[in-house]
């Protein structure tokens, strides 16, 4: 693949994008994951112009670009929590590529992570506009179609386009879950009491926030999100994959908790709930030692007498 080329239709699309004249060069590359790479498009600016982060994937990832970009752009809409500015997407030299601000990222102290959890409060509040749980498009979680048809109920919407989907994927992969169907009922269930006795919106969701999606800027220690896989459901689906494979720092909850309380049964209960989707489609991308760990958490979840 005849690199430049490839750099000047990216340029080509940039420039559009921001309104004027962007030259530079695809620098790297090799990081990301399975199914994409990353790099910087480096300004021929001598220093002095802006530098671009580029993901780039085979022609198909386009569509998986393309719901990237709608949901930085609607979490950037909320001026909430900090993401990286999208710029733009498309096909170049028979691969598909995401643009978007190229950002110094480090570590945070707990100041970062106080002021994370405020902010994904904040981001929350944002709802659908009455249009239930959902979005207006599918997208994907890891290299998995999430489904996304608008549900009234969220426990219908959890059920339906997360859980039994995933089921359906490990019955294919040759793990069947062959109790799937009582599962589904007492999920169902649970988050129908949850909703009935608690104040469940549609709060817009990063929808995969764990720590590796997690940073803050080098220079100012402002906390940012990216990778998302964007919707709206219960709010509680962040925190519990943010908890999953490790939690963040302790700053993040007890400010998120100050800012909008968690309800009771989250930790005896929803917390595993919504994290068994995480699980299941880990089992979908990369194999049976995940589906293993799916089958302790339908016990634990079975266990649970509300």
């Amino acid at each position: 693949m005849p690199a430049d080329a490839l750099s000047d239709a990216i340029c080509k699309s940039i420039s559009e994008a921001i309104g004027k004249p962007f030259r530079g060069r695809v620098r790297g590359g090799g990081l990301g994951g399975s199914w994409s790479s990353a790099s910087l498009l480096r300004s021929d600016d001598g220093g002095e112009g802006e530098d671009f982060f580029v993901k780039l994937g085979a022609p198909e990832a386009v569509s998986m670009f393309s719901a990237e970009f709608e949901g930085l752009r609607e979490m950037q809409q909320t001026q909430s929590v900090r993401v990286p500015a999208p710029v733009c997407y498309g096909i170049a030299e028979r691969r598909s590529f995401i643009v978007m601000e190229s950002l110094n990222l480090g570590a945070g102290g707990a100041d970062s992570y106080r002021q994370l959890g405020e902010q994904l409060a904040a981001m929350h509040r944002h709802s659908s506009d009455g249009r239930g749980y959902g979005w207006h498009r599918g997208n994907t979680i890891g290299a998995t179609p999430q489904i996304n048809t608008w549900t009234e109920d969220w426990p219908t919407f959890f059920v339906e386009h997360r859980l039994r989907y995933q089921f359906r994927l490990a019955d294919r992969r040759g793990h069947p879950f062959h109790d799937h169907e009582v599962v589904l009922q007492r999920v169902k269930e649970v988050l129908a009491e949850h909703c009935t006795h608690h104040q469940v919106m549609p709060s817009l969701v990063h929808g995969d926030l764990w720590g590796g999606n997690v940073a803050v800027l080098s220079d100012s220690g402002e906390p940012v999100i990216y990778d998302p896989a964007t919707y709206y459901g219960d709010r509680e689906v962040d925190l519990a994959m943010s908890e999953l494979f490790g939690r963040l720092p302790g700053p993040f909850y007890s400010a998120y908790h100050a800012v909008w309380p968690i309800p009771p049964g989250y930790q005896e209960a929803r917390r595993e709930i919504y994290n068994l989707y995480h699980i299941l489609n880990h089992g979908a991308l990369f194999g049976e030692g995940y589906y293993q760990q799916a089958e302790s958490m339908v016990r634990s979840i079975m266990r649970y007498a509300g």
